[in-house]
């Protein structure tokens, strides 16, 4: 099979490879013929050269392994080692070996929603981050009246601000160094603040603080000391953002006068949160078409790393699709 290789940080290579077994699948697994993925921000620090955690990533320079790193994938089954998604099956969801940048993923079944044959690829793929927001804006309960706040306002940060404000948030404050006034009212921001957060977070007024504040940047430590200072007294922070240091500093004396509450955690029963999240997208169908902003071929994996890495306005989801 064909697949992109990330050789050196930040270079592909795109390699013929031995495709997966269909007949070595382990119990829950299923094959996909990969139709197209989507680059998310955690797959940025290993295209960037970063080691990761899910493999014994131990070979110098970079991962050299096929297809790695991306995880948002549409597919085909071609074999199942799940009754519950059959072969022939349309499928959306996690390559949970992260290995979707290639002719074939195997994946667990389980992370996988079933998707009709006609439904677009770009349309498709909003569903897996959709998901993660959908479960974790669940998870903060009833936000009636609730003044809710989003620093970063990447891809998953404009979905967070448009998903609390239609369960109910009073109001949604976003917070982005990049200007994002051409989506915000597509995303139901009700106050843009173009700013860093550290500025934002110094100079908000009381009477503005937010009561909920979802940290959507992730991959260093400032911004979720930001957060807890813009926080109000008893306030709560969800960070979202994945850490890539395994322990964070953060202002303890802080969180404790103040009486706040912290979160965090990856999504867990993925198949329901999939399917919730084509429920939600069915109220929103127009959704994806401002959501994403960028679509390259598999062949161009080097262009569209390039492109996810670099903030900017006009900028929010990059796809790869696969040409026939």
């Amino acid at each position: 099979m064909w697949a992109q290789q990330l050789v050196r940080p930040g270079v592909f290579e795109l390699i013929d490879t031995s495709a997966p077994d269909p007949e070595a699948l382990h119990p829950g697994d299923a094959l996909l013929k990969v139709h197209a993925g989507a680059i998310c921000g955690s797959d940025l620090p290993y295209f960037a050269g970063r080691r990761s955690p899910l493999f014994d990533d131990d070979i110098a320079l970079a991962a050299n392994v096929p297809g790695f790193p991306l995880h948002e994938v549409v597919g085909e089954v071609i074999a199942s080692a799940d009754p519950r998604l059959p072969v022939g099956a349309r499928a959306v969801g996690w390559a949970t070996r992260t290995t979707a940048m290639a002719e074939y993923t195997v994946s667990k079944a389980d992370n996988l929603w079933a998707i009709p044959d006609d439904r677009p690829a770009s349309e498709a793929l909003t569903l897996q981050p959709l998901a993660c927001v959908t479960e974790t804006v669940r998870g903060l309960g009833d936000l009636s009246g609730k003044r809710v706040a989003v620093l970063g306002l990447g891809p998953f940060g404009v979905l967070f601000s448009h998903v609390a404000k239609s369960f109910g948030a009073h109001s949604v404050v976003g917070v982005d160094r990049i200007d994002r006034s051409d989506v915000a009212h597509h995303f139901q921001i009700d106050e843009l603040v173009h700013s860093s957060s550290d500025r934002w977070s110094q100079t908000i007024r009381d009477e503005q603080r937010p009561d909920i504040i979802i940290e959507a940047v992730g991959h260093q430590t400032a911004t979720l000391g930001d957060a807890i200072e813009a926080l109000a007294v008893g306030g709560r922070v969800f960070y979202f953002g994945v850490p890539d240091e395994p322990m964070y500093p953060f202002p303890m004396q802080k969180l404790f006068r103040k009486k706040l509450t912290m979160a965090g955690g990856v999504i867990g029963d993925r198949r329901n949160a999939l399917q919730r999240a084509d429920d939600y997208l069915k109220l929103y169908p127009e959704l994806h078409k401002t959501y994403v902003t960028h679509t390259f071929p598999m062949r161009s994996a080097q262009a569209a790393f390039e492109t996810a890495s670099t903030p900017a306005k006009g900028r929010l989801k990059v796809q790869l699709t696969v040409e026939d």
